[in-house]
């Protein structure tokens, strides 16, 4: 390890925390043999926290090794006894939460309020609704469906689960891939994104130290070329869950193709957030700002684009913009700010691209700039609402990934939903009416994994999280994100002794 730049102590220490190196294989922290290294940074002010060394290629193995010689005992413990690891697991959690809080707003640029209050307590209850979950690993009774035989399913674990998570909620992220997946008795290998790292490691740290064995929960960092390839590659690897973008998953499924593995996809969405002229025009605004700017709109949940009814279209724009202004932004760690920065200058350059672009075609109520004075040093950009743009333009079409907001107009219901359903992607949506069949029908037509009437953007453990069309497939959280982490097997008993030589002669005759 390198020493970093200047990170306060009031944030979280990455370099003591990590001396022994940015991998855990095994059950332990190691150094990443790639021969290069990777510099973790500060979004809100640009400066190193932390540089590692990046895995390679034999890091991956490493970590798929000691994955598989795991497998045998993990899979062969009881219900009961991963459920109780899983327990233990939670409350390590629970107990080192603000570590959590403060490495994950450190190196996403988050604020601490949203740490501690949405991404760690989820996470922590993820883990709870999970360790009940290992209990009920089971298939279906025992029944007689063919003459003098018994039949029934059993659902067992796979084996060795590689996966690759985003940096926009890295922790959750890392949760929701390798909670199902050990739950139900599977080894995992996580590739986290090389940019945000920390939690990921401070969360496999977390398992081992509440008793469930070493390799059952590897980590390797490193670049998606080099170690993700290699990790959904590896013939040794049974699943691969990803979670991305479309562009990325696409290649994901290519490769994981070529050695036929299990495959759960969560790419990328550009909610509509659909306004009826009935709705409550002020929770609707206070909706918008919410599920618009959430994340500084790096989710992929995230409210993109508003469909509003021509009665309330001016006074909902109106509105929006008024409340967008006074979302204050800030350093990550200050209890006042409500907004910090994007993930990198790079990604806040990007936005900005899609912003600049659409001056062009569309008008921008507020916002579009990059704040000036001690801010422009970290990667922000101010809450941006563009308004009257077409349906097939690049910015309604895109998904953009930071806080901006497009509101269009629409005229009758039938409109109003085929424009919601007028992309490509499918993750999630929100309808907002007082008219309960409205609402109703909204839920029933807009294709999307997930429909809020009323709201945006809240999440539960037990309910699942996975989209349409291509915004992937496969669900995360819920009994349903468990049970992708089986097969089943149908397993059939002869009550008679005989029936083998009846079926012989049936098919060959008397011989």
């Amino acid at each position: 390890m390198h020493k970093p730049g200047s990170a306060t102590p009031d944030r979280f220490a990455a370099q003591e925390r990590f001396a022994e190196g940015a991998q855990f294989i095994g059950g332990r922290l190691t150094r990443g043999t790639s021969g290069r290294t990777h510099a973790v940074v500060d979004p809100a002010s640009g400066e190193e926290v932390l540089t590692y060394e990046l895995a390679g290629a034999e890091d991956v193995d490493a970590a798929v090794a000691a994955a598989r010689a795991a497998f045998p005992g993990w899979a062969g413990a009881t219900p009961g006894e991963r459920s109780d690891a899983l327990h233990r697991f939670a409350a390590v959690l629970a107990d080192r939460a603000e570590d959590f809080a403060r490495a994950e707003s450190l190196q996403c640029g988050k604020p601490l309020k949203l740490t501690r209050e949405f991404d760690v307590p989820g996470t922590i209850d993820n883990t709870s609704f999970f360790a009940g979950a290992a209990r009920h690993l089971q298939g279906q009774s025992a029944g007689e469906y063919s003459g003098d035989h018994t039949s029934y399913v059993r659902r067992e674990p796979i084996g060795v689960v590689g996966s690759i998570a985003p940096w926009n909620y890295p922790l959750q992220m890392a949760a929701w891939k390798i909670l199902p997946a050990i739950a139900a008795g599977n080894t995992i290998v996580l590739k986290p994104a090389e940019i945000t790292p920390l939690t990921s490691l401070l969360f496999a740290q977390a398992a081992v130290d509440a008793g469930i064995p070493g390799g059952v929960v590897n980590i390797v960092t490193g670049t998606g070329k080099e170690a993700g390839e290699r990790l959904v590659g590896h013939p040794d690897v049974a699943m691969t869950s990803f979670t991305g973008s479309t562009a990325v998953g696409k290649r994901v499924a290519e490769i994981a193709t070529a050695t036929v593995k299990r495959l759960h996809l969560e790419l990328g969405g550009k909610a509509p957030f659909v306004v009826f002229d009935d709705a409550d025009l002020e929770a609707a605004v206070h909706g918008a700002v919410a599920g618009a700017l959430i994340n500084t709109g790096q989710d992929c949940t995230a409210a993109t684009r508003a469909y509003v009814q021509r009665p309330l279209y001016e006074a909902f724009v109106e509105r929006t913009a008024a409340l967008m202004e006074t979302v204050r932004l800030g350093d990550p760690f200050a209890a006042g700010t409500d907004l910090g920065p994007l993930i990198s200058h790079v990604q806040r350059d990007r936005v900005a691209g899609f912003v600049d672009r659409a001056r062009g075609y569309a008008r921008v109520v507020t916002g579009g700039e990059v704040p000036e004075g001690e801010l422009a040093k970290g990667a922000y950009y101010k809450p941006t609402l563009v308004a009257d743009a077409a349906q097939d333009s690049e910015i309604v079409q895109s998904e953009i990934f930071g806080p901006v907001l497009v509101v269009l107009p629409f005229d009758g219901d039938d409109e109003g939903i085929r424009l919601a359903n007028d992309t490509p992607y499918g993750l999630a949506a929100s309808a907002w009416s007082r008219d309960v069949y409205r609402a109703n029908r909204a839920t029933r037509e807009i294709k999307a994994g997930c429909v809020w009437v009323n709201d945006h953007i809240p999440i539960i453990s037990e309910m699942p999280h996975g989209g349409y069309k291509a915004s992937g497939f496969g669900k995360d959280m819920s009994a349903y994100s468990f049970e992708e982490y089986t097969q089943i097997k149908h397993v059939m008993f002869d009550n008679t002794a005989v029936a083998a030589k009846d079926w012989h002669r049936t098919i060959f005759g008397d011989r």
